[in-house]
């Protein structure tokens, strides 16, 4: 088992399986990882066992996924409005729980924290529909085409409000963080499903309005992936465009349009998650974000084969 320096793992892929944060805590630190995300579905009650791990500098902090630490509450989950909420009320709750998100990070010595902004909402899943369309009848089928038009048009009539209102709740986390001389960034995550916010374009929209601001993207490369395949922006070309805005990138990799796998090998493809490595190698924050059943072997074997690339990449 390799170390994995100046990498970190989220908590994403074992919580379900611990009751005691620490567990949680040993076990990634088994596969060679010195740094840690705490994920959104991280408890109070886990973090009682991990805070103390964290001030004895048994484990790093890299960053933190708001909302943190969790909440039962399904208007503020990793698949709302968020900071775009139509609701002012909403929107000041949204805007007040990222900014205890980011007091945590301060508190855990986190440099970033990771940000869903927000939807273009639709009264239905219409993005898991248009997975199924696309999985039973293809990308070019009418039967996607059409779903896709509609999901496009109405995405492209309401995103510029509700990215108006996520830049300006950003800009009010980035007052409260200058305000306090905080060493924290926010990094706006590209996201999984094609009617949330932001595609990259939305995302360097709101990064060049806020210049001067610790607001930055968080470069999902598995959703990427996902938003390139059903259509929605070209994920490589425009990520490298933007790489010198990258805080953290979240390293996994979508194979028939199910994220969160380890690259290289549940792809069993050598080559096309090559194209992400320039802009892992330059991201200050990098996170393996694995599903569960991943396992240790999987992940070890993929981070050889990542590394050794990288490696090869920069010469060494």
């Amino acid at each position: 088992m390799v170390k994995k320096e100046g990498y970190s793992f989220s908590t994403m892929w074992n919580i379900r399986r611990h009751t005691s944060g620490s567990g949680m805590i040993e076990e990634i630190l088994s596969l060679g990882f010195e740094q840690v995300e705490l994920n959104y579905n991280v408890t109070t009650e886990l973090m009682n066992t991990i805070t103390p791990m964290i001030e004895k500098q048994q484990i790093k902090v890299s960053s933190v996924h708001n909302v943190f630490p969790f909440i039962a509450d399904k208007d503020y989950d990793t698949d709302s409005m968020m900071l775009g909420f139509d609701d002012l009320e909403k929107r000041k709750r949204s805007v007040a729980l990222l900014i205890s998100s980011v007091d945590y990070a301060h508190r855990y010595g986190a440099k970033g924290v990771v940000v869903h902004p927000g939807e273009v909402p639709f009264s239905y899943n219409i993005d898991n529909e248009l997975k199924r369309l696309m999985r039973e009848h293809g990308k070019e089928s009418s039967e996607y085409r059409t779903l896709w038009t509609e999901m496009i048009e109405r995405r492209n009539e309401l995103a510029p409000i509700h990215v108006k209102r996520i830049q300006e709740s950003l800009e009010t986390v980035s007052e409260y963080i200058t305000r306090k001389n905080l060493d924290v960034k926010i990094g706006i995550e590209t996201r999984s499903r094609c009617n949330q916010i932001p595609t990259l374009q939305e995302a360097n929209q709101i990064i060049d309005n806020l210049q001067g601001s610790p607001v930055y993207l968080w470069y999902d490369i598995g959703h990427g992936m996902l938003m390139d395949g059903m259509g929605l922006y070209n994920n490589v070309k425009e990520i490298k465009q933007m790489k010198h805005k990258v805080l953290g990138v979240h390293i996994h990799e979508t194979v028939d349009m199910v994220d969160h796998w380890c690259p290289y090998i549940h792809s069993e493809d050598d080559q096309t998650f090559d194209d992400f490595l320039e802009i892992i190698d330059a991201a200050p924050i990098k996170v393996y974000e694995l599903r569960a059943p991943c396992t240790e072997e999987q992940i070890e074997a993929s981070f050889r084969v990542m590394n050794q690339k990288l490696m090869e990449m920069r010469g060494n």
